[in-house]
């Protein structure tokens, strides 16, 4: 939908990004999910309020892995799954601090995140099976920014940020080329979609 450059990321410069994309047609945003962009989430929440807005499982889960020593690895991972394969909320709560209880002398850090970003976690644990498989993970969006990477590695080559721009439009076209796997049962998440959001969100 559109490509920006910017010296930093903040609340501010994504806000400029979604309203804009707002003035440009896009009424709503159903899911916003993130890896830690900084300040995308307040962004999505302050232009489209209805927004589901969260931080990215697999993400956290991978994150929260380094903190633990090669050791405990093995039981902090099944712990963590625990946390995020909850039924609900409540029990994801109570597995985070079963967590907190087994293993804060030993990864301290671990918890504290959790619990830190607890706020943007939950909205996971409002939705059923079908769409939290669709939602779990940003592996689609990170795949195509290792692309964007490799393409502007060589930032100072350009003199132009239009030059690199038109570099990226040429780094995603080859990309979309392998784009043929659809999303796991995304015609079980789609009819999950359209009864948590209603005819007036989802109208098909």
């Amino acid at each position: 939908m559109g490509l920006w450059t910017a010296e930093n990321e903040g609340a501010r410069f994504w806000t400029g990004v979604l309203a804009e994309l707002k003035n440009r047609g896009a009424a709503d945003i159903l899911i916003a999910c993130a890896n830690g962009l900084s300040g995308f989430l307040e962004a999505a929440r302050a232009v489209c309020p209805r927004t589901w807005a969260q931080l990215c499982i697999v993400r956290m889960a991978r994150n929260s892995a380094r903190f633990a020593s090669h050791k405990d690895l093995k039981k902090a991972r099944a712990d963590l799954k625990a946390i995020h394969s909850a039924a609900a909320e409540e029990a994801g709560r109570a597995a985070l601090a079963g967590f907190g209880e087994k293993r804060d002398s030993k990864c301290p850090v671990i918890f504290r995140r959790w619990e830190c970003h607890w706020d943007d976690l939950r909205e996971f644990f409002k939705r059923p099976p079908e769409i939290r498989r669709a939602i779990y993970a940003t592996n689609a969006a990170e795949s195509l920014n290792c692309h964007l990477r490799k393409a502007a590695k060589n930032r100072s080559a350009f003199r132009a940020d239009d030059a690199m721009l038109k570099m990226l439009c040429l780094a995603i076209r080859n990309a979309s080329r392998k784009w043929t796997m659809p999303i796991g049962e995304w015609g079980q998440a789609l009819n999950q979609l359209a009864v948590e959001f209603g005819k007036e969100r989802v109208p098909f």
